[in-house]
Parts: structure tokens; sequence; C-alpha cells
């Protein structure tokens, strides 16, 4: 971050100065909501929520170092040294201040929504753009509205884009978040079933990725999957330039002569308005020329030649817990796709525990959340895609995984088991850890799921 003085802090959020702090020159280049990861001299921002109000650790972060705070309200006492600032609301003001902060930047902002692969096309625009320029990018899943704004106010003078991932579970975020960022371009991976159980319908979930569109520029650049036919139905329909991609014919973007060696990359031809290359992806699963065509758009706009867009494709590394191939001695492999799960990349992870070739396929699912009424038959569709991909052995973990090995076992799987917890599971999980087999791990983020793999990786034979 760069420095912002006092002075600076209190037009940005419209605030008043409280206790006897004078110095209006004093500067932070650090922001926390955090007591516990105080940074000296950052600002101190106490975030309100149902169950916690960071107000009650005001005095344990200004005590740790920070130089100051945010406050909705007047405190009893002041502390020496420290500056207050009051605010109506210190969400409010932790997302004015990153507006006010963006301003600085006369960059592209590069924003990337949708259903599923948000994460991981954000990855893969950074990585493609990290050819040629300096890159900022969301980190991990701060995707929300704490993590947008906190993801904007790590923003440094030396930057050239700026890649910024926005999640939505409910109608009106991604409108907030749009706002905060007012993208250059504007990425929408797929219009899925998560979070449908608050959406209500997948026609619901489009019309809140479609939020987006307002806050893009008038002369930016809507990037859209054209294999989604929600997504294709909006061509000629936006005011701004757009493009497509995908396998579809008539798209801007395709990949065509796909083959994957099953075991870490996926090749592909891709061909774009431009130019036609070839692209090596250090990943598995056909899904993934989805994010890869994305960001060829992206650098294509941006000016990048083929070259240097190979060398962004070849350098591209996963979000941790997002399909990480993890081999292990003896010929065990884990594919760690842990971090959430939902209809749509369930079944694309089938499809990839299906490529690996001459291996034994072996499949630990757990419940996807946020579906809805029709959550028991998605669980039962997709233990029937593991079934189809020629996984040789399902174990099912968690109270709506049961019927992810029924729907397994209706479709032909006779080797899957249910367990309601993980401590029933562990016998059957280690007489897995053998070699010549590839394990695939991925359930909800609530599962936890990376505690299944920490067990894995502790019973690898030594």
């Amino acid at each position: 971050m760069e420095a912002l003085t006092l002075r600076q802090l209190i037009e940005a959020v419209n605030g008043t100065l409280l206790g006897e702090f004078e110095d209006l020159d004093a500067v932070v280049s650090q922001v926390s909501t955090d007591s516990r990861s105080i940074e000296p001299g950052c600002l101190f921002i106490p975030l309100e929520g149902e169950r916690f109000d960071g107000h009650s650790f005001i005095n344990t972060a200004l005590e740790a170092g920070a130089a100051g705070c945010f406050t909705a309200r007047e405190r009893e006492s002041y502390l020496p040294g420290k500056f207050y600032i009051k605010v109506r609301s210190t969400q409010r003001a932790l997302w004015e201040l990153a507006r006010y902060y963006k301003k600085r930047f006369d960059i592209p902002f590069i924003a990337v929504t949708g259903s599923v692969g948000k994460t991981t096309t954000k990855d893969m625009v950074a990585a493609v753009l990290g050819a040629k320029f300096r890159v900022h990018k969301t980190e991990g899943n701060f995707n929300n509205d704490i993590g947008v704004p906190l993801t904007l106010l790590k923003l440094e003078g030396s930057h050239e884009v700026c890649v910024v991932e926005l999640g939505m579970d409910h109608a009106g975020e991604i409108d907030d978040l749009g706002r905060l960022v007012e993208p250059d371009m504007a990425l929408i991976t797929n219009i899925g079933d998560a979070h449908i159980e608050n959406l209500g319908s997948r026609e619901n979930i489009f019309k809140a990725k479609c939020e987006i569109f307002p806050h893009l520029k008038a002369e930016g650049l809507a990037i859209l999957n054209g294999d989604d036919p929600m997504l294709a139905a909006l061509r000629g329909t936006l005011p701004q330039p757009t493009v497509f991609v995908g396998e579809g014919e008539g798209l801007e973007y395709t990949a065509r002569d796909l083959s994957t060696d099953g075991a870490g990359h996926l090749s592909c031809r891709v061909k774009t308005p431009r130019s036609q290359f070839q692209a090596d992806i250090p990943a598995l699963g056909s899904h993934m020329i989805y994010p890869t065509l994305m960001a060829a758009a992206v650098g294509e706009a941006l000016g990048m030649a083929p070259d240097e867009m190979i060398q962004g494709i070849g350098a591209f590394l996963p979000t941790k817990m997002r399909m990480n191939i993890v081999r292990c001695k003896g010929d065990i492999v884990i594919l760690n796709d842990a971090y959430n799960a939902n209809p749509q990349s369930m079944r694309a992870a089938a499809a990839v525990l299906g490529d690996a070739q001459d291996r034994r396929k072996v499949a630990v699912v757990g419940d996807m959340k946020e579906l809805g009424p029709g959550a028991e038959q998605f669980h039962r569709t997709v233990g029937g895609c593991f079934a189809q991909s020629g996984t040789n052995r399902l174990i099912a973990i968690g109270d709506l995984a049961r019927f992810i090995a029924e729907g397994a076992q209706e479709a032909g799987l006779a080797q899957a088991d249910y367990f309601p917890t993980l401590d029933g599971a562990k016998n059957a999980l280690s007489r897995e850890v053998r070699a010549g087999t590839t394990i695939l791990v991925k359930a909800s983020r609530s599962m936890a799921f990376e505690k299944i793999v920490d067990f894995l990786l502790a019973n690898v034979p030594q």
C-alpha cells in the first residue's frame, strides 16, 4: 500500500477526528481488519458482524502497534499518540477508503466472476499478464465485500494491471463490488448452481452475475463463456465490445485438438482473432481451456504477443487446494481440490479423475452446500458422473454425501461407500493409499476436507 496521510484518511471516509491526536500529516501504509496481525504503524478497521464486534479489539490493536483506527462510536478513553476517526459504519468506511485509494491508479482493472472457476481464471489471467506486466491480483479467495476492498488497498505504484475476483452469494453483491472496482474488462466464467439456495433459480444467478455490466467502462471489454447458453444469449445485447470463448463454432477465442497426458498437462491449439498458437497448460481437465482462452483474450486486448502468452500459460500455478497435484512416494497421486464444490465443479473433477491413465482412480467426496430443495438430486447426479468417468472406488463423507454414494451405486459403481464422518472413513481411506492410485479429494469449504488430504499424506508408505 502507498502511504496515506491522516488528512487523506479523513477526507476519504468523511470522518471526524476524535481524541487529542492532531498531526494530520501522520501516515499509514498498511490496513488491517484483524487485531491478531497488526503491522507497526497500520490503520486498524474494526468490522462488525452478527457474532462479533471488532470495536472490542481496538485497544489490543493499538497497543500492538497500530497507528490509529476507524470507529463507529466514541470511546470512553483515547490512548495517547493514537488517532481515532469516527465514521458512520466501519464496513462502509473500508469500502470508501478502497474507492478513494483506487483512484490513484491509472491502470487496467480486470474483474472475474462466475459460478465456477473464478479463482482458477483469475490465477490464469494473472499468470499470462505476468509475462509482460507487473500484476496485482486477489490473493486466495478474498472476493467478497471485505476481501475486494482489502485487495485494492494492497495496490502499489509499481503495479501495471490489477486482476480482481468478485464472488457473491446473494443478489446485489456483484452490483456493489462492480461499483467499487469499475473494471476495464469483465469476465464471466459460467452460470451454474452454486448458491442456488439463496438465489432461487439459475436465471436469478444469471441476473446477479450480469450486475457487473453497468459498471464496466463504456469503452471496456466483456469476455464471456460462449459455450454457456445463458451467456451466449448476450451476444449483441451489451453496449460494450464483447468476445466469447470456448469450443463452439463462431466464437472469437477457441481451443482445438485437446490432448492430455493424464498426469499434469493439457495441450490445445488456441485460435484468436489475431493469431494461433499451441498452449501447454500445466493443469488437468478439459475445462481448463476456458481460463486459458479468457486469459488470451485479456492478453491480446493489452497488446501481448503469442510467445508472451505461451510463456504466461506455462507459468500458471493454481491457488492452494484448487486441483493441486500432490505426487507422493510409491507412485501415489493426490488431487487436492478440497477448497470448494458445487455440481459443475464436481462434474469437472470427475472428468479429471477419469483422465488418469493406467491408474486406480479413487474419489473421496463430501457435501455440496447451498443447493436448496434440489440438493439430494444434485448429489445423486454427481455420483452418477463419477461412475461414468471410470472411477474405481468412491468414498463419500458427510450428511448429503450419502446421496453421492447412492447415485454412484445406481449408475453401476459397486465400490461406492458412505461414511457420516471422517473418523468412520479412516480405515477405508488408509487402504486406498497404495501404489498406482490417484485419489481425488473434493467437497464444499465447510467440510474442511484438507484434513482428509493431511490424513492421506500421513498414511503414505515411507
